[in-house]
């Protein structure tokens, strides 16, 4: 799992502002009707359907589409990072 700071909190009406936001593992199920290489592509609408399944607390697909885009690749770049195995990781000095 990776917790992400956000730059910009995101305003859910009737809670406090969300400043940190953790993206865990996808499984196969959360993925489901979702293009890999559009996860791959850190895709827009495709991030807009899998995050709202990985992230907690749970995003909204319009609290994605209105966060800037620092935030946006930071959650979409932890999302995305899982997919790459373990041993490349580490080859690459990726750390989580």
């Amino acid at each position: 799992m990776n917790k992400i700071t956000l730059q910009t909190p995101v305003l859910r009406k009737g809670s406090d502002p969300i400043t940190e936001v953790t993206v865990r593992e996808p499984k196969v199920g959360d993925t489901r009707g979702l293009s890999q290489m559009d996860i791959a592509r850190m895709d827009v609408k495709t991030m807009e359907r899998l995050l709202p399944r990985i992230t907690q607390p749970p995003l909204l697909p319009d609290e994605i589409a209105g966060m800037n885009m620092s935030d946006f690749f930071k959650l979409s770049g932890a999302a995305v990072g899982f997919l790459i195995p373990e041993a490349d990781r580490e080859q690459a000095g990726i750390t989580e």
